[in-house]
């Protein structure tokens, strides 16, 4: 179909579209809760992520939020959640980066502490959402079951939202999600002009 060029072209090009918008619209009739991975080299993963956190919060929706592998600082997001605590449970229960840590066994028992708690929201269903940040970096490095991760998704009420961040999601787990998004890096400060990571960007 070619540009229109005239406002009467527009319009008319535009109520048909509308239209068309419309019938699909009509035509999704199913409601449920929906498994979502967001992995990739990219930033943004945990970004969109919470901002689907704070839409929820504003339906006034249940959250919970369980940070694998951060909370050895201070964030901008946690700041804002904590003064929300009849919505939302926010619990960053990492210490740091693997590779600052530096010990494998006490990156397993804290990975599951951790995961304790997102089994523990899940199978509560006045949960409407819950996000398990950075889950997929402790699969990776195989400080938890994947199994055990795929049987709490077949497992949880029908109508809780699971979302699940990080880089190298397995394959099996994007087979379980009904939503999966990956993040592409195509330009970052941090590898190109050595900026460090800042306040209300990174954290």
């Amino acid at each position: 179909m070619k540009t229109p060029r005239t406002d009467d072209e527009h319009k008319a090009k535009m109520a048909k579209v509308q239209v068309a918008q419309a019938r699909k619209v009509a035509a999704k009739t199913v409601e449920k809760g929906l498994v979502i991975v967001h992995t990739g080299t990219g930033k943004g993963k945990t970004s969109a992520a919470l901002g689907m956190v704070v839409r929820a919060l504003g339906h006034g929706m249940k959250v919970g939020v369980v940070q694998f592998v951060k909370g050895a600082m201070a964030t901008g997001e946690k700041a804002v959640f904590d003064r929300f605590p009849d919505l939302i449970e926010f619990k960053p229960m990492g210490e740091g980066f693997t590779w600052d840590t530096q010990d494998r066994s006490r990156d397993i028992a804290v990975a599951r502490e951790a995961w304790d708690e997102v089994k523990r929201m899940l199978a509560d269903p006045s949960y409407a959402m819950v996000l398990a940040d950075e889950l997929n970096i402790v699969l990776r490095y195989d400080y938890l079951p994947l199994d055990e991760v795929l049987a709490a998704i077949a497992a949880k009420p029908a109508m809780t939202h699971f979302i699940i961040t990080g880089r190298n999601a397995p394959q099996p787990l994007m087979d379980a999600a009904d939503l999966v998004t990956e993040m592409t890096l195509v330009k970052h400060p941090f590898r190109e002009q050595n900026v460090k990571a800042q306040a209300g960007i990174e954290f």
